[in-house]
């Protein structure tokens, strides 16, 4: 069974992605922002992270920076809805430079999450 933690700022969305995840027959846990994520990451090291990227505190950006500084090689999903200034595709373009395994545009379906899963694990 894989491990993913989850890592959004918007607690229904949190729950709804936990919810999807385990369906698919996965264990989740959540974090709300980057700072917690790392947290979580050093109690029990997750098979992969499923990110946002606005979140306030650390920002999705600013955590795969620091997962790699520290030489993780969790994969990760980067997501985003965009805000009115930033894109959500120049949110996820900046994501795959940095190295993540998939990208995911919100709002996305099911289906598109377990493409994004069976990508990401099969590296």
């Amino acid at each position: 069974m894989i491990n993913i933690l989850i890592v959004d700022d918007e607690e229904l969305f949190r729950i709804m992605l936990k919810e999807m995840v385990e369906r698919e027959g996965h264990q989740a846990r959540t974090a709300a922002n980057g700072n917690e994520a790392l947290k979580a990451v050093q109690k029990q090291r997750p098979d992969l992270i499923i990110t946002d990227i606005l979140m306030p505190e650390k920002d999705g950006i600013e955590l795969i920076a620091e997962l790699s500084r520290n030489g993780s090689q969790i994969p990760i999903i980067a997501i985003s809805g965009g805000r009115r200034s930033i894109s959500l595709e120049f949110n996820l373009e900046s994501a795959a430079l940095m190295g993540v395994r998939a990208t995911l545009p919100k709002p996305f379906t099911r289906e598109a999450l377990r493409r994004a899963l069976a990508d990401a694990l099969a590296h």
